[in-house]
Order: C-alpha cells, then sequence, then structure tokens
C-alpha cells in the first residue's frame, strides 16, 4: 500500500511539474490568474479536481 501512495504522490510531482518546465511564462500568468479567483472558486476548482480523480479511480479499480 505505501508503494501505491508514493507512486501516486510522485505522479502527481511529475505533473504539478511539467507546465512550469515547459512554459514558465504561461505557468506564472496562470498562477496570478488564480490568485484573483474568490474563495469559493478555488474551492469548486477542488472540489472538481477531487470528483475527477475519484471518478478515475473508480474506473481504474
Amino acid at each position: 500500500m505505501s508503494d501505491l501512495l508514493l507512486g501516486a504522490l510522485a505522479l502527481v510531482l511529475i505533473f504539478e511539474g511539467l507546465l512550469p518546465f515547459a512554459s514558465p511564462a504561461t505557468w506564472r500568468r496562470m498562477f496570478e490568474q488564480m490568485t484573483r479567483l474568490e474563495d469559493g472558486q478555488i474551492r469548486f476548482l477542488g472540489l472538481g479536481c477531487i470528483s475527477v480523480g475519484l471518478v478515475l479511480l473508480a474506473l481504474w479499480h
């Protein structure tokens, strides 16, 4: 189980690092736009990410 969790964490870090590595200017603009969002919008984005992740996890198993 810990190997699976470590692998999942490694994949998250890889995917999170792709955009800043490939296009730092785009990542910076996107990050600046994210700081302008309201708390509710950020929560909705987080909920959407969680939902998509759960659906993908359910489909994988």
